[in-house]
């Protein structure tokens, strides 16, 4: 028996260990269904590329999207320690100030507009460059600067500033427009991952157990109060129950937190019977508003040796591993992505709507084409889309994989913007500045030009992100799954606390914001005052 367990290890999960743990009259439990962060790509900045190719993953895939020509994708979701922090690209960046103020004055989520969510970011932050109105440098999470650039990504900066884009030295400060350097989860050259910067200090405290592979198969539920859950610890193993003499918290993201929740008959009754599953409480929003950013790319021929392509020869690949171990530089201190910036596809939006991570070679991430001579990529996402989707189950049985539907571009709008965006990233990549790199467009190349073609070449070549949130939205309405102080709505004693929480996908990179959710969802589950609203000179919304 623990006070609380908490289902979910990833970045939100072991934010709330470490928070809830630090009163030692409060005894954690925190069950993860992967296993532990021991695999050293996991560690070494450049080892990303590996992650999306299925190492400490589920494995998921989407149904097939039909607003993009059945395509199937490939949806890497975290099964480790850190979750999506173990995994990703490191990328620390929090979305605009608008985003969160219209979570406040929008969705009517008292306490979660941007002045009051700042300080939570700041509490998490560790930065080792800024210390500022928007910055702290004292938390647990490692917020670094790259420590490899490459040329090539000065003369992108150069390019962007061609185009009249701005160089932005800080996208998480005054302004988020611009082109620049993103700070990266990383610290002495390694990954800053919420398991190493917010578990691994504190693994000796007696109040905390960490529990590995092992899989919560439901949240059980008596007289409409969660009293603990239901795990397997092994392949066919007999089912447990662990009981939580406080709270139940749901922290397995915006795709586990939702089939964790059905599985244990807390969803949409009409949905729930026609898998077998008998309803506990009719919730119809589980599962629903599920919103991701789907990337569009341009891949570039480059006139020499100016990418991390070439590093894939045994020979190079060596000397960058002993270059890393010797000096903590070269390619493998490298996120791949650690340059980009953010633009307006919609010039009439009030704040960027467009994303750009431009990629140190060719064939990073899984599914997207290599070229054998070396190449560079420039990614692109629109990032308020409009389409809604939804997770829902393929069976009773929790091992069975869940539906996962995105529904790229069900609204027309979405569809326009990606190709907007993909039209700026060509033109960025077609710049004077860059000419002494790139020789070449190879995708989508030279021979497609219209709306037709592009969207012809996106529905055969996108991929996602990697963001999805808001399967679990906070609310008021009907619809929604958790109030603002993330208790679920009609059950007792049950939060959820992840990016399945965020009403709206913030316009960024999900990974801090998902940190701060779990920094003020453990405030509001102890019962403490929220931290003061920040207070700076000049703001992203002005």
């Amino acid at each position: 028996m623990a006070d609380y367990i908490i289902v979910g290890a990833g970045p939100a999960g072991c934010v709330l260990a470490n928070r809830l743990s630090e009163d030692p009259a409060n005894s954690v439990l925190l069950l993860e269904a992967g296993g532990k962060d021991w695999h050293p790509l996991v560690h070494m900045p450049a080892g990303f590329a590996k992650m999306t190719k299925g190492i400490a993953s589920w494995g998921w895939s989407t149904v097939p999207q039909k607003n993009m020509k059945d395509r199937v994708f490939w949806y890497t979701q975290a099964k480790v320690v850190g979750g999506g922090s173990s995994i990703n690209a490191q990328i620390y960046t929090r979305g605009n100030a608008r985003d969160y103020d219209a979570w406040e004055k929008e969705e009517g989520l008292a306490g979660w507009g941007y002045r009051d969510v700042l300080p939570y970011f700041k509490r998490a932050e560790n930065n080792q460059r800024f210390a500022n109105d928007f910055h702290g440098d004292q938390g647990p999470l490692g917020v670094s600067n790259p420590i490899s650039p490459l040329p090539i990504c000065e003369a992108y900066f150069r390019a962007g500033q061609e185009m009249g884009i701005p160089f932005n030295p800080d996208f998480n400060g005054a302004a988020q427009e611009g082109v620049g350097y993103y700070q990266l989860t990383q610290k002495n050259a390694r990954r800053s991952s919420a398991s190493v910067a917010y578990l691994k200090p504190i693994r000796a405290r007696k109040n905390l157990t960490v529990r590995t592979d092992v899989l919560v198969t439901r949240v059980v539920v008596e007289k409409g109060r969660a009293i603990g859950v239901e795990i397997v610890d092994k392949p066919g193993g007999e089912k447990t129950i662990l009981r939580a003499e406080r709270e139940v918290i749901v922290s397995s993201g915006a795709i586990g937190s939702p089939k964790l929740l059905m599985q244990s008959g807390i969803g949409p009754a009409d949905h729930l019977k026609s898998v077998g599953i008998t309803p506990v409480h009719d919730l119809p929003g589980v599962g629903s508003n599920m919103q991701d950013h789907l990337d569009l790319f341009v891949i570039a021929e480059c006139t020499g040796d100016y990418t991390y392509d070439n590093y894939a020869k045994l020979h190079r690949t060596l000397w960058a591993g002993l270059q890393y171990l010797l000096f903590k530089n070269g390619p493998v201190a490298s996120s791949l992505f650690e340059t980009g910036g953010f633009w307006y596809a919609d010039p009439t939006a009030a704040s960027p709507d467009i994303q750009f991570h431009l990629g140190l070679g060719s064939g990073i991430e899984a599914g997207v084409e290599k070229l054998k001579n070396p190449g560079v990529t420039l990614n692109s996402a629109f990032l308020r889309p409009r389409s809604r989707g939804t997770v829902r189950l393929k069976s009773a049985d929790p091992a069975d994989h869940p539906l996962i539907d995105p529904n790229y571009w069900s609204d027309p709008y979405d569809r326009d913007m990606s190709i907007k965006g993909l039209r700026l990233a060509r033109e960025i990549m077609r710049q004077k500045a860059l000419q002494p790199y790139v020789l070449r467009e190879v995708l989508p190349g030279p021979s497609l030009q219209s709306d037709d073609d592009l969207i012809d070449y996106a529905c055969r070549t996108s991929k996602t992100d990697h963001h999805p949130v808001g399967t679990c939205r906070m609310g008021h309405d009907a619809m929604a799954v958790v109030t603002p102080d993330l208790r679920l709505r009609g059950i007792e004693n049950l939060r959820v606390c992840d990016a399945s929480v965020m009403p709206r996908v913030p316009s960024s990179n999900t990974n801090a914001p998902t940190i701060m959710v779990g920094e003020k969802g453990a405030d509001l589950i102890l019962g403490r005052e929220p931290l003061p609203p920040a207070v700076f000179k000049g703001n992203q919304a002005a």
